[in-house]
């Protein structure tokens, strides 16, 4: 009796072994599966520069209505993608709303737009431009834009353009709600005042909303 013992005994633990080893398998198997999983649901670095690439005229623009300057504009392009590429992870059907964020970040660092500061712009930025805006497509003047002030001009792109929230807009610029409703207000002031703008009805509507 005790050899048969002793050998159900041994049978036994080579039984678990063997559900010890196939459920471990089964378990790296499952985890391989989260992982990957979890790996298409971020963007990649191939996957921000091939946004980079497909929105290259779209994000120069906003580039260039943020800086006034076509060499900034490069600039900040270049910086959002290398931000893009070596920053925290980033759900795929974000990328895109993510590299206007990178660039208007790289913007703002490189004008450090203030309350109530103003450069002017360079002329030859106009003509560059003009040759992204043209088209029946156009809602708004750039030329009347781009004449706003810094501080006007990156709360009125970020706030009307592109829909950042009133405290979005305060939390990128370091500012308060208070003093980017109050640049809002004046850049909607100077577009309605302006002879060359040509903003959508619903655009000032939504803007002014925003204000009240």
């Amino acid at each position: 009796m005790l050899p048969n013992i002793y050998e159900a005994r041994v049978e036994a633990t080579d039984t678990a072994q063997a559900v010890f080893s196939r459920a471990k398998k089964m378990t790296e198997r499952a985890y391989i599966r989260v992982d990957e999983e979890k790996a298409n649901q971020y963007a990649s670095r191939e996957h921000f520069r091939r946004v980079f690439v497909e929105d290259t005229n779209g994000l120069y623009r906003l580039s260039l209505l943020l800086t006034r300057d076509s060499v900034k504009a490069e600039q900040c392009l270049v910086g959002g993608l290398e931000d893009c590429v070596a920053g925290n992870l980033v759900f795929r059907e974000w990328a895109r709303s993510w590299a206007k964020r990178a660039v208007i970040q790289n913007a703002i660092r490189k004008l450090n737009p203030r309350p109530r500061r103003s450069s002017p712009a360079s002329p030859s930025v106009f003509a560059d431009i003009d040759q992204l805006s043209s088209g029946p497509g156009k809602y708004f003047e750039i030329d009347a834009v781009l004449k706003l002030e810094d501080h006007e001009r990156f709360v009125f792109v970020m706030s009307v353009l592109e829909h950042y929230s009133e405290r979005d807009c305060a939390l990128l610029l370091g500012w308060s709600v208070r003093e980017v409703r109050e640049a809002l207000t004046r850049a909607l002031q100077e577009m309605i005042g302006s002879s060359n703008t040509a903003l959508s009805q619903k655009q000032m509507c939504d803007a002014w909303e925003k204000v009240k």
